[in-house]
Formats: structure tokens, C-alpha cells, sequence
């Protein structure tokens, strides 16, 4: 599980089977008790939420909205090895 960054109490994260075949760019975000998916195109989208609060999900969205072509690097480099 190739974790990209923590912050503000989260991880984010990819799982290094994503499917197959691949399913597109998104992150994985978790914090103790709670999960979420989100997808990083066209739009940062949530794909779904266990057990994070409506505040948690609004801050997680601003994070990968402001870190989303961080995280679409981190994808490439590690799923198909270019950056």
C-alpha cells in the first residue's frame, strides 16, 4: 500500500492492486475508524465514505483538490512507472 502523504490526520493512499484492468486516478484516504475513495478526474469526486463526517469529507475533498496533481504523479510513477 503505497502511501502518498499524511495530512491532517490522514492517510492517503493507493492499494497496489487497483484492478484490472487499472480503474482510473483516485486516492485512497484513512484515518482510525474511517475510509474514503475519491476520484481525481474530471472533477474530485467522492466514490464513496465509511465512517467519515460530512467535515471530514469537506477537508479530505480540499486536500486532494489542492493536491491533485501531486497525487496523479505519485499514480503514474508507481502504476506505470513515468512521471
Amino acid at each position: 500500500m503505497p502511501v502518498v502523504f499524511w495530512e491532517a490526520g490522514f492517510r492517503f493512499h493507493f492499494y497496489s492492486g487497483e484492478g484490472d484492468p487499472l480503474e482510473p486516478a483516485h486516492i485512497h484516504v484513512a484515518r482510525p475508524g474511517g475510509d474514503a475513495k475519491l476520484w481525481l478526474y474530471p472533477d474530485v469526486r467522492i466514490a464513496y465514505n465509511r465512517r467519515l463526517t460530512p467535515r471530514e469529507l469537506r477537508v479530505v475533498q480540499a486536500i486532494v483538490t489542492r493536491r491533485r496533481q501531486e497525487i496523479k504523479d505519485a499514480w503514474d510513477a508507481f502504476f506505470t512507472g513515468s512521471n
